[in-house]
């Protein structure tokens, strides 16, 4: 983000090596969720707001053909010069220029809580549905409102000390009520579960001990309350 202030409290506390671990962590449980519940072993992914990491660890070729879409064009260009999609474009998320129906997975990877920073993520929904092909899935991951960092997060940026403590006020958690909420809205049928409930910041040994927790991450009193939350939520086989 243009806006991000590297010199922030918590950044000067943390190392890098202690964050990567929770990054892994983080690309592991993705994996194992899509691949208990997604039922794809294929198919035509779009990923919005593809940046730097369009998500290709969840959706690798040539099974998967990945189309990504980004408002920056520097970073699309970069994604054409790397080669981690197969396609890139210009576009706003909400606002994008695909036919209808064209996607069998949109994909949202820590691009929302952004998004909801400036503007409802109603258009965002609606678009997947829109853009989904029946038996489709909207992939969505993002940090979650309802777990003790994310509330700490979320006050911290209503008291204006969001760039202070972390770099930026833009990172808004979700709660799982309103990806469900927004998920039905737009004629979708929703399923929540819980990434991980490890932070980042933790020391090593606290976020190994945390990864025995994260193997409940399903269960219907716990995936609400996950540090990072994964909503997938398909679009009935039937055409509309």
């Amino acid at each position: 983000m243009d806006d991000y202030d590297p010199d922030n409290l918590l950044d000067r506390l943390s190392c890098t090596a202690t964050l990567e671990l929770q990054y892994r962590q983080i690309e592991r449980r993705e994996r194992e969720i899509l691949a208990a519940r997604l039922g794809m072993a294929g198919g035509r992914v779009l990923s919005v707001g593809c940046g730097w990491h369009p998500g290709r660890h969840l959706f690798p070729a040539p099974a998967f053909r990945m189309v990504g879409a980004d408002l920056d064009p520097a970073k699309v260009a970069a994604a054409r010069a790397r080669g981690t999609v197969d396609e890139a474009h210009v576009g706003r998320a909400g606002s994008l220029d695909f036919p209808e129906r064209s996607f069998d997975i949109v994909l949202y990877r820590q691009v929302l809580h952004h998004v909801a920073h400036q503007q409802p993520l109603s258009p965002c929904f609606e678009e997947a549905a829109r853009l989904l092909a029946p038996g489709g899935a909207m992939v969505v991951v993002e940090p979650g409102l309802w777990h003790p960092v994310g509330a700490a997060l979320a006050a911290a940026n209503r008291l204006g000390l969001g760039p202070r403590i972390h770099g930026t006020d833009h990172d808004v958690p979700l709660s799982a009520r309103r990806l469900r909420a927004d998920a039905l809205a737009a004629g979708l049928e929703p399923e929540l579960h819980a990434v991980t409930y490890t932070w980042r910041r933790l020391a090593p040994p606290l976020q190994r001990a945390l990864w025995r927790v994260d193997r409940l991450g399903s269960r219907p009193r716990l995936r609400a309350f996950g540090h990072t939350l994964m909503l997938i939520a398909r679009r009935n086989s039937a055409p509309r």
